[in-house]
């Protein structure tokens, strides 16, 4: 049996255009999404990345950056698009690597190869790592999850708007706005 495989180890894969994560040290990989998780994915990144930066609040950054939320095994998760507040970012040394921590907000945009016990794991791994809010976009449903607990998640559609609470405050987005073409 191979020894679990580190953070480290993880940075120091060949690229091979697979998605790679680290569940207590075991390698996960996913194939690439398609157009309309992309869609969707640049959708939000967009919104929020225009919004954090004019105010200042922090950095938004796309599904290519690991966020390392346990050491010794090591697991290592890459939001859709995540969210680090101006305050964290300020400790953060080495902006080459993963980002030792949970972002602040995780979001994760369905696809049709996840299962739904795989995202309730990924949530579940955020938000005991210390996520303070976690956002789940389902493009089939045209609905978003609220997470600041596992149990008890708040789902938004239609014109129901999808706030940045104390994240990302002032932040509102209107739930259709992500779906519509």
């Amino acid at each position: 049996m191979r020894p679990p495989i580190t953070a480290e180890e993880l940075y120091s894969l060949p690229d091979d255009d697979m998605r790679h994560e680290l569940l207590l040290g075991c390698l996960l990989t996913e194939p690439p999404a398609g157009y309309r998780h992309g869609r969707i994915w640049g959708r939000i990144y967009v919104l929020l990345d225009e919004f954090a930066r004019s105010r200042g609040l922090g950095e938004v950054v796309a599904s290519d950056v690991g966020f390392i939320l346990a050491r010794s095994p090591d697991t290592v998760r890459a939001p859709d698009v995540a969210f680090v507040s101006k305050e964290r970012l300020l400790t953060f040394r080495d902006r080459s690597m993963y980002f030792p921590g949970p972002p602040d907000l995780a979001v994760e945009v369905l696809s049709p190869s996840e299962r739904s016990g795989t995202i309730h794991g990924k949530v579940a791994d955020y938000l005991a790592a210390g996520t303070k809010l976690v956002w789940l976009i389902d493009p089939e449903a045209q609905s978003v999850s609220v997470y600041r607990s596992l149990l008890v998640p708040r789902i938004l559609s239609g014109d129901q708007e999808l706030t940045g609470e104390e994240i990302l405050p002032g932040l509102s987005i209107k739930v259709s706005d992500l779906f519509s073409e």
